[in-house]
């Protein structure tokens, strides 16, 4: 705002004064995005990219945030490869959760859905005469309502696959 508020630095008192036409361009731009390069593009294209640039940022931080992978630090080409491949497949899932919501005209974010969805649990316990027993948390409305907009079926514990005791 330095540029609009003009302060007299050199008077016994403050005061200042407002360039009111610099003041007027900007109440013009209240609201709107500038974009400025230095390229000849076309206006259209330097938009399309702008939001690309946008959408990859917001991936990064969806990573980070709302899926909670940080920065895992691995030295061997295959692992680097592995956890790149893992974030990868992490940010697709999110996105389709993303797309499959606003398909069902849903106002959740991916970020409450995976709030809502890792409260199911899945229970295995192996009895003294050696038999594994697989139950699943019991699920609520809101939850059985959110696998129907992302169009997956319920899990059971008859389709889970059972872990290795």
């Amino acid at each position: 705002m330095a540029h609009v508020i003009k302060v007299d630095l050199k008077a016994d008192l403050f005061s200042y004064s407002i360039d009111e036409e610099k003041k007027r361009y900007l109440e013009l731009l209240d609201g709107k995005l500038l974009l400025v390069t230095n390229t000849d593009a076309p206006a259209a294209e330097v938009v399309r990219r702008y939001k690309s640039l946008a959408d990859i940022e917001q991936g990064f931080k969806v990573l980070k945030s709302d899926i909670e992978i940080g920065p895992v630090y691995h030295r061997l080409p295959q692992r680097i490869r592995s956890h790149a491949l893992v974030c990868f497949m992490a940010l697709i899932l999110y996105r389709v959760m993303r797309m499959r919501l606003a398909a069902a005209k849903r106002s959740e974010s991916p970020a409450t859905l995976l709030e809502q969805l890792k409260r199911i649990h899945q229970q295995t316990v192996q009895t003294t005469d050696g038999k594994t027993l697989t139950g699943l948390t019991e699920m609520t409305p809101a939850q059985k309502s959110l696998f129907a907009a992302l169009e997956l079926a319920l899990p059971t514990p008859e389709n889970i696959t059972k872990p290795v005791l």
